[in-house]
């Protein structure tokens, strides 16, 4: 029998087993947590091109990221297994989204279309005050509505066009994993036309694919540089009707072309009537870093720049289609009480004024 001795060589835990019984163990998001700072914190992202280990990992939004980041180095007998993992993240957070998104978007898209001849239930009254005042009887304290306006009934035809033009760089993971699927929610409503751009230093046109946000994601190629002002431009081009047009820019602001070109693009668009968005993120995931100066030049041209959580984009989007005031966050909720300023840390919000 030979004699037990010990050694200095470098150890060799058995990861897929310890992922496994983590999960075992631990609450979703503890486990969650452990495999991320195991990821990214001890350099095992390799260890994802093995089917052994994707099989034990607890699939969520980072680790979709972390996969598309090495899509382009996957051996084939990996790929399967990597797309089973995405498709469960994705059909999980198209269960949470899909339905409130499309409930608070339809009623949007009946209050932005306005008729003179309401039935009583679809009369919006305030409107309908502000255009009689004219007609307002002092000795009576009321005014005699002499026009109506209301909410004319949602039409089976297309009435707005949505434009998403996500970053794909490395940081922008999450955003992309979420913009897929808001995508692909946005494109099932009749009434909208939603176009989906992904960018780096390309420009990438995945319209086509909008429908499957699996194949949306396999086809972005995370990290590289970022041209905003070249993927606005090409999003300008594909606008044909200005005025009921609304491109959501989804990006940390940080350009590696034209610095100036992206704010002047913004602004030939918003001249012409196209209602602009710029989300600084699309996640859960907090503050992110952008770039404070672009956020700022934005901010001039009336287009507020701000961090945006999955739960919060409908309501945005509602808002963009009305034409009322972005639900912007408070900047300040979110920072520390003994923190004296803004800084990388904090929860990034740009806006008018």
């Amino acid at each position: 029998r030979a004699e037990r001795a010990a050694g200095l060589g470098a150890s060799a835990p058995s990861v897929a087993r310890w992922l496994g019984d983590i999960r075992a163990y631990f609450p979703r998001p503890v486990v969650q947590v452990m495999q991320r700072d195991a990821i990214d914190r001890l350099g095992l992202a390799h260890l994802l091109l093995e089917p052994e280990t994707l099989d034990a990992v607890e699939p969520d939004v980072q680790l979709v990221g972390t996969l598309l980041s090495l899509a382009q180095a996957m051996p084939e007998r990996v790929r399967e297994s990597a797309r089973a993992v995405v498709r469960k993240v994705v059909e999980d957070l198209e269960r949470r989204i899909a339905v409130r998104t499309r409930a608070v978007l339809t009623g949007a898209l009946d209050r932005s279309a306005r008729t003179s001849r309401p039935r009583h239930r679809d009369i919006d009254w305030n409107r309908t005050l502000r255009a009689n005042l004219g007609t307002y009887l002092p000795e009576y304290g009321t005014v005699v509505p002499e026009k109506l306006v209301g909410y004319a009934r949602s039409a089976r035809s297309v009435r707005k066009d949505v434009v998403l033009c996500v970053d794909q760089s490395g940081s922008m993971a999450a955003s992309v994993v979420h913009a897929a699927v808001f995508g692909a929610v946005l494109a099932s409503m009749r009434s909208l036309s939603t176009r989906l751009v992904v960018f780096d230093t390309s420009v990438v046109d995945l319209t086509d694919q909008i429908d499957d946000p699996v194949d949306v994601l396999f086809g972005t190629r995370l990290g590289g540089g970022t041209d905003i002002d070249r993927a606005l431009a090409y999003c300008q081009s594909r606008v044909t009707r200005p005025a009921d047009t609304i491109v959501v820019l989804i990006s940390d602001l940080y350009e590696g072309g034209t610095r100036d070109g992206m704010v002047r693009r913004i602004a030939q668009m918003r001249a012409s009537g196209v209602r602009c968005v710029a989300l600084l993120a699309l996640s859960d995931d907090g503050a992110p870093a952008y770039d404070r100066s672009r956020a700022a030049a934005l901010a001039g041209l009336g287009v507020p720049a701000f961090a945006c959580t999955p739960e919060l984009f409908p309501e945005v989007m509602a808002a963009a289609i009305e034409g009322l005031p972005l639900p912007v966050p408070d900047p300040e909720a979110a920072r520390p009480a003994d923190s004296g300023g803004a800084g990388p840390g904090d929860r990034g919000v740009a806006g008018p004024g």
